[in-house]
């Protein structure tokens, strides 16, 4: 029996559907539109939820900055103008061994007289605490050291070179005006025992208002040893055996140990001298009659150089245009040679007696 009416009842509600089919169809898409109108507007009234934008921060790279003496980083550009300071350091057997010589930054190598070879030594970053036996000056010196717009320490010099040096055109210290940033050592003879120290140039400098130095440097490069090295011994023949140089190239520190006299050339204070570059030029010299006879070596106009770095020899030409120019050096196609960072060593060779060999 009640299966009955549930298939009636059944019968009768298809029945309603067929007869009202399009009035259910009708109020269904009307639903349905209703509900996607509704869920639109619930949306609309929810926050958009933000993403958290990333920043990614770039730590920009440190500057960098270059000593203009000899091309080695420094910790600030204030270190950059520092001024400059130059030296004349004493080159016989009885000046030896040196003090300051290691610690130089660039070193100009001439002979005197008969033979004898001194130094011009500049110094910016280092500053040793003893530096000599301090000598006297001569013309070439003061033409090489007006590029650098350095200070210079001397005992006295050669007519040519005090003329000029104390015409006032140059920061000159010369120990017999400024006796008291030099004294006389008591383990060495005069005239080989005037020193000085930088306490007592930095003082004297400062009380001259020599504050800082604006030159045009060396061109300057990273030193890398050679794949294929040609010159891992030399040696400069300047005038004889006491005065003459060999070096010995150190692949370990990219630099060469400097030999004289057949023995080591040591630093009394710091041990074996080694230059990251060495240079010969090769350079007109005479013996002219001045307040004596003296050596006159020309500085202006050009000439071959050899130099030596990273284990090689690259043949190349000097130049100096003038007097406060700076001395630049070019290969056989004329550009630019770059030197190694670090202690540069630049020895004068006389044309026609001197001599440079490696291998």
């Amino acid at each position: 029996m009640k299966i009955i009416i549930k298939h009636r009842l059944l019968l009768k509600f298809q029945k309603l559907l067929r007869q009202h089919r399009k009035i259910i169809l009708i109020i269904s898409a009307i639903l349905i539109i209703f509900a996607g109108f509704l869920s639109a507007y619930i949306i609309s009234l929810q926050k958009p939820v933000k993403k958290p934008i990333v920043v990614k921060t770039v730590k920009p790279e440190p500057i960098k900055y270059y000593s203009l003496l000899t091309g080695n980083q420094v910790s600030n550009k204030n270190a950059i103008k520092k001024p400059i300071t130059g030296i004349i350091i004493e080159n016989s057997p009885d000046a030896r061994p040196q003090s300051g010589l290691k610690n130089s930054e660039v070193v100009f190598e001439a002979i005197a007289e008969g033979g004898i070879t001194r130094f011009l030594v500049f110094y910016q970053q280092k500053k040793p605490k003893l530096i000599g036996p301090v000598r006297s000056i001569r013309l070439y010196d003061v033409e090489w050291l007006a590029a650098f717009n350095a200070s210079i320490g001397h005992v006295g010099g050669s007519a040519a070179a005090l003329r000029e040096v104390r015409n006032g055109n140059y920061r000159d210290n010369d120990q017999f005006f400024n006796s008291g940033s030099y004294w006389r050592a008591t383990d060495r003879y005069a005239p080989h025992n005037v020193y000085t120290s930088f306490d007592k140039l930095d003082a004297l400098n400062k009380s001259k208002g020599y504050t800082t130095s604006t030159f045009t440097s060396f061109s300057r490069k990273d030193g890398k040893p050679s794949k294929k090295p040609n010159a891992t011994s030399l040696n400069i023949n300047i005038s004889g055996y006491l005065y003459n140089s060999s070096y010995i190239y150190d692949k370990t520190s990219n630099s060469y140990k400097r030999f004289q006299a057949g023995e080591a050339h040591l630093d009394r204070e710091d041990g074996q001298i080694k230059p990251s570059v060495i240079i010969a030029l090769r350079v007109d010299m005479e013996n002219t009659l001045e307040d004596g006879y003296r050596e006159n070596i020309t500085t202006i106009g050009k000439g071959e150089a050899i130099i030596f770095q990273d284990g090689t020899a690259i043949e190349a030409t000097w130049h100096k245009a003038g007097r406060l120019s700076q001395i630049t050096f070019t290969d056989e196609s004329g550009n630019d040679v770059p030197l190694v960072r670090g202690q540069t060593w630049i020895s004068a060779v006389p044309n026609g007696s001197g001599d440079v060999t490696w291998e």
